[in-house]
């Protein structure tokens, strides 16, 4: 017997219940470790010498020692204590406004947390100031991190993984804005369940930690067989990446052509290149078209088909799919001369007569753009000392936005995927698609202004894809002041440089996240949905030096805002 439970707005079936109680739920928190001087300041405090040296085995410096005595470590050991803080509450670090405009009703959707993935950061280099092997110092040392290991092997408490290094796999951070159109179906959707597609994506694809010294930063295996872990006992790929979001959806494959995943002889480039394969049969048999001839750059890549950007794409395809097969089995059911004619309460649930199992088709999508980052230590990327790794993945006319903190200059690091877009005009005229230019001069295909999209399953066939642009860049310590995830309602309106000058003026993220939709609302003669997110990064308390701060556009801004007020002296920016 078939039974339906909601869950976060969607309707699954009973088999899948195990699985959302088994899944980890999505980590809207960071973790974090204070000083317990911060937190109870009477209670531990020392004034004993500030070195890592035990008691037993200090010693007065003798210059005669043939070994030179190490320099004392400051603030080393001091204790700490764990704790959680919800990001969308660190107002100082994390910031976000949303505004639905002149529209009845707001499409747009965002997402910021932690997500459980190995860690992808360049590996911090070793100190080269060691003391000899046979020092009390190193004995000490290597003491410490024995049982920093055992801790953490004991507690496994899903707050971290561990890798073979003293300080363990520190926390990946991710940040998406989704533009949806047509409706919030797939926007929503994208905010529920993309970040668990990478998750598993990552677990398929038996992505290693780059700080384990068996990857490099970019997720490639350097020697060796990576291990797969995978806790799910079954040996196919598009039943492990199934996501059960509406009622008729994503029913289990038939096909007897199943990639054995578990099989111990296969190596991980046979397993990723399964995977792929498998993907891309889907892709095709289910849309067909343009996808016939499709085949992403990173799949194509034989030395390194499990690397961090391969897996970011598979996630993008397969949540793209499976959102398809969705609203294909509901058009379907739509044109079914029996389910025409069958009563209008035939879907209803008991339990709760005002909500329905099924739904029309939705034939819109979303626009996407998401950013993950990850350090090579503990330490929070926001902290002015700490190097991090920032990888991106977009696709659609959302953006992404760096600060640099030398020259104030905004640094973009998506573009915006439109017919009138060399890259993508080549792409799509090579496959005979078609361009229609409206009256306003711009290109469109197919009734859509952008290329790439979740959803739009009419025009899927046209060559309108999912495939994610991806970016990597390593920021140095206190490099950029701050990142900006925007929607196209602000990129429409306001260029990069003025959204960046606006955030500079901010005294916290979340009054920049204001004032940019605020700003990007009051000049804006379309009054679409606006969405920003200010994220807090090394250099955020240099922001104001580079440029001469806020003042490079802000005769510009306040022109503007006057002439908002004159509608007779309106004019487009783009």
């Amino acid at each position: 017997m078939w039974s339906s439970i909601s869950h976060r707005g969607y309707y699954i079936t009973t088999t899948r219940l195990n699985d959302l109680v088994a899944r980890r739920s999505f980590h809207d928190y960071f973790v974090t470790h204070l000083p317990s001087s911060s937190l109870h300041p009477d209670s531990r405090s020392s004034a004993g010498p500030h070195h890592q040296l035990p008691r037993s085995a200090s010693k007065p410096h003798n210059p005669n020692s043939s070994h030179a005595s190490p320099a004392p470590l400051l603030g080393v050991t001091r204790d700490t204590t764990v704790v959680r803080i919800p990001l969308r509450s660190a107002k100082h670090h994390f910031g976000v406004s949303v505004s639905r405009g002149t529209r009845p009703y707001n499409e747009d959707t965002y997402q910021a947390g932690v997500i459980k993935i190995p860690a992808f950061a360049k590996r911090a280099p070793l100190n080269l100031t060691r003391a000899p092997a046979s020092s009390p110092l190193q004995a000490y040392r290597e003491e410490q991190r024995k049982e920093r290991e055992q801790q953490g092997k004991e507690e496994g408490d899903g707050e971290a993984t561990s890798a073979e290094s003293a300080s363990g796999d520190p926390q990946v951070f991710y940040f998406g804005v989704f533009d949806g159109h047509g409706g919030t179906e797939c926007s929503g959707f994208l905010r529920e369940k993309l970040h668990e597609y990478i998750e598993d994506a990552a677990q398929l694809y038996g992505l290693e930690s780059s700080l384990s010294g068996k990857t490099n930063a970019m997720g490639e295996p350097k020697k060796g067989k990576p291990s797969l872990q995978s806790e799910e006992k079954g040996n196919d790929a598009t039943v492990q990446l199934e996501k059960d979001d509406t009622a008729s959806s994503f029913k289990p494959p038939t096909s007897s052509s199943k990639p054995n995943l578990n099989d111990s002889k296969q190596t991980p480039e046979q397993i990723a290149s399964n995977l792929q394969s498998a993907l891309m049969k889907a892709w095709q048999k289910t849309v067909g078209g343009y996808f016939r001839r499709f085949q992403p750059p990173f799949f194509t890549d034989p030395a390194s088909p499990a690397c961090t950007p391969a897996i970011l794409t598979h996630a993008f395809l397969s949540a793209d799919l499976h959102f398809l097969k969705a609203q294909l089995r509901l058009s379907l059911s739509a044109n079914d001369p029996i389910l025409a004619d069958a009563p209008l309460n035939a879907s209803d649930i008991l339990a709760s007569p005002s909500q329905r199992q099924s739904a029309p088709p939705f034939k819109g999508g979303s626009t996407c753009s998401i950013a993950l980052i990850s350090t090579p230590t503990p330490t929070p990327f926001w902290h002015p000392s700490s190097p991090s790794t920032l990888l991106t993945a977009h696709c659609g006319d959302t953006r992404i936005l760096l600060c640099r903190s030398s020259d104030g200059v905004a640094v973009p690091l998506t573009t915006d995927h439109h017919p009138s877009t060399p890259s993508e005009s080549s792409r799509l005229r090579r496959w005979a698609a078609s361009f229609v230019t409206d009256s306003f001069g711009e290109e469109r295909m197919g009734g859509l202004a952008n290329t790439r999209s979740f959803g739009d399953m009419a025009s899927k066939r046209m060559g309108v894809s999912a495939e994610p642009e991806i970016r990597r860049t390593e920021m140095g310590a206190g490099e950029y002041s701050f990142m900006v995830l925007i929607s196209d309602g602000i990129s429409g309106t306001v260029t990069d440089q003025e959204v960046v000058d606006v955030v500079k003026e901010a005294r916290t993220p979340e009054m920049g996240a204001r004032d940019v939709v605020g700003y990007a609302t009051e000049v804006s003669s379309v009054g679409d949905n606006a969405t920003c997110l200010v994220v807090r990064l090394g250099g955020w308390e240099r922001r104001s030096e580079g440029g001469g701060g806020g003042w490079g556009t802000r005769e510009r801004r306040e022109w503007r805002r006057k002439e908002a007020v004159d509608p007779r002296g309106r004019m487009s920016y783009g």
